[in-house]
């Protein structure tokens, strides 16, 4: 929920801004959203806080969470519990209840911004001078370590400075391209620990250098296989619950893309691309944007049963093509469509051609829907000859 929440606030960013020359509030439940081209405002609130401006300055107090985005971006506002923030560049001068979290391209904590939690901080220059509770975790170019720590910290950068004002009074562990000698003020030598940094100015083989272990490898055969039976198992009981709640629709939909398969891709393209569109256009109105996610939502729902619809429709049309019986019973339709999903998941092993048998599939079959969801505001949907354009008989 943290996760969507941060990728609310980056969507809202993204978005709007553009579109709302002046400021704008909304309130939904407890939650607050303020956007525009500039948020020069006090911000107070009992809730949560999403704010996203090109610039922004912002006061006041918040008792939830507190995200921020923009271009340029400064904060003093006191945060009872957790800080989100990110820009070009990063002002924080507030006091947080919780946690910091923040990513810029210049960044830096004001000896004001004192942290009662832990502190995350990543950009290419990081400057430290708010007063830190917890342990702070910071990765830059430039790390600039000027306020005390009471936990741990671990600083991969490569230039490491360490001002008058810093003291850690846990471990700090840095990883840089040489060894600095740090002052016994900031940590006496039994508690700093250095691990060099191979790093030539290429950000891309900063990852490497990073104490995060190594990446996970490509799963074992086993599991790819259980994870192939749950999809199929999945699909069967989709079948199966379809045959069993909505036959008559299911075959209307089966014969729409029998009929006429390629009307149903180009719905498809239709109904898929209505999807995609709303993301924006639902963030843009601001009060929809809390809906978001059920967009998101409703995209993945919708491009999963035109997938099993547009495999089943393919099973069955092979089936009759072969000589099987024109109208199976439920069990060898749901048996169709496992077979389907079983030779499409084989075919994703065939570069491209899986891709573009997968992508056909779910074009058919998102297609039928649309096709039976237009029919419900429209009564015909089928092309009509124009009145003039009828043969007159003399």
């Amino acid at each position: 929920m943290r996760v969507l929440s941060i990728l609310l606030a980056i969507s809202f960013g993204l978005f709007a801004p553009p579109a709302i020359a002046e400021e704008v509030t909304v309130r939904n439940g407890s939650d607050l959203f303020v956007a525009g081209d500039s948020v020069l405002s006090k911000v107070d609130n009992q809730g949560d806080v999403f704010v996203a401006s090109e610039a922004t300055a912002i006061d006041g107090a918040v008792l939830g969470d507190l995200h921020v985005v923009g271009f340029d971006v400064m904060v003093a506002t006191d945060v009872a519990e957790d800080l989100y923030s990110a820009g070009s560049n990063v002002d924080l001068r507030g006091n947080v209840g919780g946690d910091t979290t923040a990513a810029a391209f210049t960044l830096r904590t004001a000896p004001s911004a004192e942290t009662s939690g832990n502190a995350r901080l990543g950009g290419n220059t990081v400057t430290i001078e708010g007063p830190i509770a917890g342990a702070l975790m910071a990765v830059g170019r430039t790390v600039i370590l000027n306020a005390p720590v009471q936990g741990d910290v671990r600083i991969t950068a490569k230039s490491l400075v360490f001002g008058e004002n810093a003291v850690v009074n846990g471990i700090l562990y840095y990883s840089s391209q040489s060894r600095i000698a740090v002052p016994e003020r900031v940590a006496s030598p039994e508690r700093v620990q250095y691990s060099e940094l191979d790093f030539d100015g290429n950000w891309d083989d900063l990852g490497d250098s990073l104490p995060i272990g190594d990446m996970p490898g490509f799963p074992k055969t086993a599991s790819v296989f259980g994870a192939f039976i749950i999809s199929l198992l999945f699909f069967m009981l989709l079948g199966a619950l379809a045959l069993g709640f909505l036959p008559t629709q299911l075959e209307r939909m089966r014969q729409g893309i029998a009929s006429a398969p390629g009307r149903s891709m180009l719905l498809g393209v239709i109904g898929l691309s209505l999807l995609f569109g709303l993301v924006p256009i639902t963030a843009l109105t601001i009060v929809g944007l809390p809906f978001v996610p059920v967009v998101i939502l409703a995209i993945i729902v919708v491009w999963t049963l035109g997938y099993a619809l547009g495999g089943y429709t393919v099973a069955v049309h092979v089936w009759r093509a072969l000589g099987g019986d024109p109208e199976p019973g439920s069990v060898v339709r749901v048996l169709l469509l496992a077979a389907a999903v079983t030779v499409v998941a084989l075919l994703n092993f065939i570069p491209f051609v899986g891709w573009v048998a997968n992508f056909t599939l779910v074009l058919m079959g998102i297609g039928a829907i649309t096709r039976v969801t237009f029919s419900r505001f429209i009564t015909d949907i089928d092309p009509a000859l124009d009145v003039d354009m009828k043969p007159v008989d003399d």
